[in-house]
């Protein structure tokens, strides 16, 4: 869990009227539920190790929303490939985007689509 993240999801789902309060880690009572994958660095705390650290693209994360606007994100750590530790990761900002680009398709929000400047609209071919 990274509640420390939360003023970065908080201000993307202001931008569209949105607010969410951290869970603290249950899912039991989750309403929704989703894995995905996020971006950030793993570091190897091993003194031992060869390994000074790693980056990854893919780095598995499950967001959970509950009842009365609260949502949770499970980040999921990696082992070292060279000696076996576990390492936490050091996030990026696909975190807080990827948490508030869920809550805000689970709460029916959509960016606005400017159908002027779609060509797929002026065409007749697109759902925006």
């Amino acid at each position: 869990m990274y509640p420390s993240y939360h003023n970065a999801v908080s201000d993307l789902l202001e931008e569209h009227d949105l607010f969410f309060d951290f869970h603290r880690d249950d899912d039991s009572d989750c309403e929704e539920e989703y894995d995905t994958n996020i971006m950030g660095r793993f570091t190897c705390h091993n003194r031992s190790c060869p390994v000074r650290g790693w980056s990854s693209k893919l780095i598995a994360i499950t967001i959970r929303m509950y009842a009365g606007a609260e949502y949770n994100a499970r980040v999921y750590h990696q082992r070292c490939e060279s000696c076996n530790k576990l390492s936490k990761p050091k996030l990026d900002d696909s975190y807080a985007q990827r948490v508030a680009y869920r809550l805000k398709k689970w709460s029916g929000s959509r960016a606005p689509h400017k159908s002027d400047l779609c060509e797929g609209c002026k065409h007749g071919h697109c759902k925006g």
